[in-house]
């Protein structure tokens, strides 16, 4: 198969790409890299600085029009595929269309149907948008709902997905707000991960336990990562001498992974039902997921045994109070290490999951 991986979302298209290529696949990823993310890509497409980004950016993906046909797959990771105004997008996606056998929509993070689901009919108990009924009033929160609601990009979602072959959810959240809309081409299949070469499952010798947080500064309230951050830095102070904490900030993919190395866990994403991209990658590393860990999460992957991550309702006190129970009982990590790692390899290994995409791709 000739597939087209357009955009990148925490590493997800380039994970894939490797997958599909061992598969026998020729596969061009364009993307930006996920901004200062700078994930792997063939084919850079960020956008610059200045006045004439918007211009300079267009006029490189229409001299990049050549290298987007003739695919047997395109798939695009968000409905803002590139750097353009929802408007600019129309036409692209337009041409993908006319030039390429089939295309396909991710549901793997920031669209209408995700935002416009979490902010109407609710059916998660908690999500970036909502606690029970009642809307979050953050001013993230409200900045998507503006960007979202009643906009161009609302229009280009709602026309892809009407118009492409089929759509990819990336986590249970995302499934649900397209599978009512979409019932016969959305499916789920799991984020693809590259295992790790030598997971530690064992836990290193030392006092103290090793507690790992990544901050977007543009994302921190938003992803809940501050109230996270704010319970792991009053339980340092209480137990400094059981507890280490370990923040990164907005660091290129690279960094991040070499300052996660040594954890014993990692601290993610406080409004989630699952594991995302950066703790599932952490979990193959045998680090453990405290974070989304929702019984949906294990039913949607039909996972009847493993219970690695440690889950937490989205409050401080919950995280102050998981935090707490694993550092006062630093004997349950082995097996929470030996279970994170299993946990990625039974349902996220990046060439099981290529093989789920090319069979959806097949049928779509």
């Amino acid at each position: 198969m000739k597939i087209l991986l357009l955009g990148e979302y925490s590493n997800v298209h380039a994970t894939l790409a490797e997958g599909l290529r061992l598969l026998g696949h020729q596969v061009t990823v364009i993307s930006n890299g996920d901004f200062w993310k700078n994930y792997p890509r063939d084919i850079d497409v960020s956008r610059g600085q200045g006045r004439l980004a918007g211009l300079q950016l267009m006029l490189k993906l229409c001299q990049l029009l050549p290298q987007m046909k003739g695919y047997d797959v395109v798939q695009l990771v968000n409905p803002i595929f590139f750097e353009l105004k929802a408007q600019r997008l129309f036409w692209f996606y337009s041409y993908l269309s006319k030039h390429n056998r089939k295309v396909f929509l991710g549901a793997f993070g920031m669209d209408w149907y995700w935002v416009h689901t979490c902010t109407t009919t609710m059916p998660l108990r908690y999500s970036d948008f909502n606690f029970g009924k009642e809307l979050r009033r953050d001013p993230e929160a409200l900045k998507y709902q503006y960007e979202w609601l009643g906009t161009a990009k609302q229009r280009l979602n709602q026309h892809i997905a009407a118009h492409c072959d089929g759509i990819i959810a990336g986590l249970y959240e995302y499934w649900a707000c397209y599978h009512p809309a979409f019932p016969d081409k959305t499916t789920f299949i799991p984020f693809p991960v590259k295992p790790a070469d030598n997971p530690r499952t064992d836990r290193v010798k030392r006092s103290k336990v090793v507690i790992f947080i990544g901050i977007n500064r543009e994302r921190s309230a938003y992803k809940g990562t501050d109230v996270m951050l704010h319970a792991a830095l009053d339980l340092r102070q209480k137990y400094n001498f059981r507890m280490k904490l370990e923040i990164a900030e907005s660091l290129p993919f690279d960094e991040y992974q070499q300052m996660m190395e040594d954890s014993d866990a990692i601290l993610d994403q406080l409004y989630s039902y699952t594991p995302s991209m950066n703790p599932l990658l952490a979990m193959s590393k045998g680090i453990i997921c405290i974070g989304g860990g929702e019984p949906e999460n294990y039913e949607i992957i039909n996972e009847n045994e493993l219970r690695p991550i440690i889950n937490v309702e989205p409050t401080y006190e919950s995280v102050y109070h998981e935090l707490e129970q694993l550092v006062l009982h630093p004997e349950r990590i082995p097996e929470l290490k030996r279970q994170s790692v299993e946990y990625v390899r039974r349902h996220h290994h990046y060439l099981k999951v290529a093989q789920q995409y090319l069979d959806f791709w097949a049928k779509g």
